[in-house]
């Protein structure tokens, strides 16, 4: 790669090489550093949303580039409590990473450790005492840094009871949590396409559907199990679109919560036994058989048998041979021609013996 670097005579921005090169902070983390730190002094005073929207950066993007920031201690955010029971966020911002413990001395205005001139958010003074007049009112004082939370943040509801610093640090670590597994979900959909190229999504769709599969790894699924359970089993014609088809299957395939799981083995493990099967019918006594050979005792299936299976099958083959023979013994009688036939309907009067002895030679004779 040819380059050709030519430093600006003026406007320019100093950056360090620590953020630039920086691995795992993305792209939109490092222009929203870049773009803070270049503004004056009296346009920095704004929370961190309304510069990522001043970049025309989405609510998405700006969440995962603040997540990036304040993960490797570019950004500290801290909830305070100010005079009528209101909420404020204060926002440290450093194009270098800070500590907690520096961010802390930023927010009480003293320079933190070497960095005097690295908080691009500057702590607040304390709030005025208010006056004995009525209404009561205090001094006028310059704008509040970190008054506002972003518009793309969720606001919270004003209490008379501030939340604990212990609830605090635990909400922010739900977040956390929370947004790690949706970029674990994002990126377990993004590898289907090494799995079948019928379920590449491109990085918006992962996008929204991380969500849903991020749903997934908070009930104890891990991330090999989602990735076996979106692209086993496909169906035969094929997937017509991968978006919908992976949606449809997070949804109707979620497993159930843990919680409900436990429940369900607790109520079939104290649910009362099953109700034995009826006890079959008591069974007749052994009988002597009455078949031919020698004697042996049998179980009849009912009360009226006197010979078991064997005997009784070579008694009915014994009777139909005996059946059979007979009719070969006694050949029949041989039919007449036609023309005995015919004399003997003519001796009759037209009738045969065989038509005389079955009806149908009866004649009308007139009287």
């Amino acid at each position: 790669m040819l380059s050709h670097v030519i430093p600006p005579p003026r406007g320019y921005t100093k950056a360090p090489n620590s953020l630039v090169r920086h691995p795992r902070i993305g792209s939109d983390a490092k222009v929203l550093v870049l773009y803070v730190q270049g503004l004056p002094e009296e346009l920095r005073d704004k929370a961190l949303g309304e510069h990522a929207r001043a970049l025309r950066m989405t609510g998405r993007a700006y969440q995962k580039a603040k997540a990036d920031l304040v993960s490797h201690g570019y950004v500290h955010e801290r909830r305070e409590s100010v005079a009528g029971g209101r909420w404020r966020t204060v926002q440290v911002f450093s194009n270098e990473p800070l500590t907690d413990e520096q961010a802390a001395r930023l927010r009480a205005g003293v320079p933190a450790d070497g960095y005097e001139n690295a908080g691009a958010c500057v702590a607040p003074d304390a709030w005025p005492a208010p006056s004995a007049h009525s209404p009561t009112v205090g001094e006028p004082t310059g704008r509040r840094v970190g008054g506002l939370l972003p518009a793309d943040e969720e606001q919270g509801e004003n209490s008379s009871h501030p939340p604990t610093e212990a609830a605090v640090e635990a909400e922010g670590e739900s977040q956390d949590q929370d947004q790690a597994e949706v970029l674990l979900a994002e990126r377990v959909l993004l590898s289907l396409r090494h799995k079948t190229r019928e379920l590449s999504l491109g990085v918006r769709e992962a996008r929204k559907l991380a969500a849903l599969a991020a749903e997934w790894l908070r009930r104890g699924v891990s991330a090999g199990d989602l990735r076996l359970a979106l692209s086993s089993a496909l169906p035969q014609e094929g997937v017509r679109s991968a978006f919908g088809f992976l949606k449809n299957r997070l949804v109707e395939k979620l497993p159930a919560p843990p919680e409900e799981t436990a429940d369900l083995l607790v109520a079939a493990e104290s649910a009362p036994p099953p109700h034995p099967p009826s006890p079959l019918p008591p069974s007749l006594p052994l009988l002597a058989c009455d078949g031919p050979g020698e004697e042996h005792m049998f179980r009849p299936h009912e009360s009226w048998v006197t010979t078991c299976g064997p005997c009784h099958r070579e008694q009915q083959r014994a009777y139909w041979a005996d059946l059979m023979a007979c009719a070969e013994a006694e050949p029949a009688p041989p039919r007449p021609s036609w023309r005995e036939l015919a004399a003997e309907a003519a001796a009759n009067g037209g009738v045969t013996c065989a038509e005389e002895a079955s009806g149908y030679g009866t004649r009308a004779t007139a009287t």
